[in-house]
């Protein structure tokens, strides 16, 4: 049995929109003018809610990045969970991807560092929520990704082993994570940053969901 992890954000879904309207939110809440744009500002979202304040912050002028984003993060949080899909999208071929592998009879789990509760409400506002049965998310455990055992608990929960499994991502943040557990990882070009995560050299890249069996059956054989 192939173990097949995924990341969210970025990787199964395109949740940036939501994601830079709640870091706006966060911002109006503290008195400030929104700062970030969807489109301009995708391959940021992407990393998460404190490198979303910490660059609003920036443009503010705020020299103290990491305070603004303490100050924000809860609001963030509390304003994503509100609205938590209203321009999030699945990349084309996600579903059909899916349920390829597992009529093939292999698993599929979720590692992502969303925190855990607003990662099943997405998934189950995405109607995922059957193909996905483990779903770590970033407070799962007393760790998160790039350390290595959020995702060797999701192949160790699915019933899998990490030398028949594989991470699907799109950031360094998976890459880094995949090399610490020792699996190989496929990071997806039609993000924000495109082709330009085959500079950080993963063992192979995905352009469209209707090449992951092809690119699995390379690395897994």
């Amino acid at each position: 049995m192939r173990t097949i992890v995924f990341d969210l954000d970025g990787t199964l879904a395109d949740t940036a929109g939501d994601l830079l309207a709640a870091a706006n939110a966060a911002l109006i809440r503290l008195g400030h003018p929104p700062q970030l744009e969807m489109g301009r500002d995708d391959a940021t979202a992407f990393a998460g809610g404190r490198a979303m304040l910490r660059l609003a912050a920036e443009r503010l002028g705020i020299a103290d990045r990491e305070g603004l984003a303490d100050a924000g993060y809860q609001a963030l949080l509390d304003a994503y969970g509100a609205d938590i899909d209203t321009h999030t999208a699945l990349y084309p071929g996600t579903v059909e991807a899916v349920d390829r592998l597992r009529a093939a009879g292999h698993a599929t789990g979720i590692c992502t560092n969303k925190p855990e509760g607003l990662a099943v409400t997405l998934i189950a506002r995405l109607e995922l929520t059957d193909r996905f049965p483990v779903l770590i998310g970033a407070d799962t455990l007393p760790t998160r990704k790039p350390d290595p055992a959020p995702l060797l608990e999701t192949i160790a929960r699915l019933g899998g082993a990490p030398d028949n499994a594989v991470l699907i991502g799109d950031t360094i943040t998976d890459r880094k994570t995949a090399a610490a557990a020792g699996i190989p990882c496929v990071l997806v070009t039609f993000g924000p940053t495109g082709r330009a995560v085959a500079d950080l050299s993963p063992e192979a890249l995905l352009d469209h969901y209707d090449q992951l069996d092809a690119v699995l059956d390379q690395l897994l054989g």
